[in-house]
């Protein structure tokens, strides 16, 4: 099972653009509530994770790595809001699309991120930072936060990284919402 997830990690831009692909083969023409119930979830997806990306110093990579330990902003509520926001952006583009890609895009969802993803990328940060780790992850949900704590929400943020680390999920994000909504409309 290790190796099937450390190839889902590595493959996980790969596989976001089949589950797109998915979605955007079954779309169906929307109505005007669910072009705005799906705007509105992918514009919130995109903020969470330009939070998420101004809390870390890096996430690109095929290969699972932590410089640090992050528990702060979004991370303070939940452990994996880069996917949080990503669901959200996914849904979105679902709930564009109509019900059937509503269901495909869940089912897939869990089983990319909560099956093979992040229990890969926990083994990792496991190893890495031990008892910290198992504190942090005993008092943070995966990807519903477990409580609500002010403090955990404030910490370092750097505007900087957002262009350098984002703007390529920006894109695709922006690209994917527009062909779903000349496919929808």
């Amino acid at each position: 099972m290790h190796k099937i997830r450390s190839t889902a990690f590595a493959l996980r831009g790969g596989l976001w653009t089949a589950l797109f692909l998915a979605v955007w083969f079954v779309a169906k023409p929307a109505s005007k509530g669910a072009v705005a119930g799906g705007l509105a979830l992918v514009v919130l997806g995109q903020l969470i994770r330009f939070w998420a990306v101004g809390c870390i110093t890096r996430y690109r990579g095929e290969r699972v790595g932590a410089e640090r330990l992050v528990t702060w902003g979004p991370y303070g509520l939940v452990r994996n809001p880069l996917y949080v926001g990503n669901g959200l952006i996914g849904l979105g583009w679902a709930v564009l699309a109509g019900p059937t890609a509503i269901v495909i895009f869940c089912v897939a969802f869990i089983l990319i991120y909560a099956v093979l993803i992040v229990p890969y990328e926990e083994q990792f940060l496991r190893g890495k930072f031990g008892a910290a780790y198992d504190d942090y992850a005993a008092t943070t949900g995966r990807f519903f936060p477990k409580s609500w704590s002010p403090a955990r929400l404030t910490g370092p943020f750097d505007r900087s990284v957002l262009w350098v680390s984002e703007r390529h999920s920006l894109l695709v994000t922006v690209l994917g919402t527009a062909l779903l909504l000349v496919r929808t409309l």
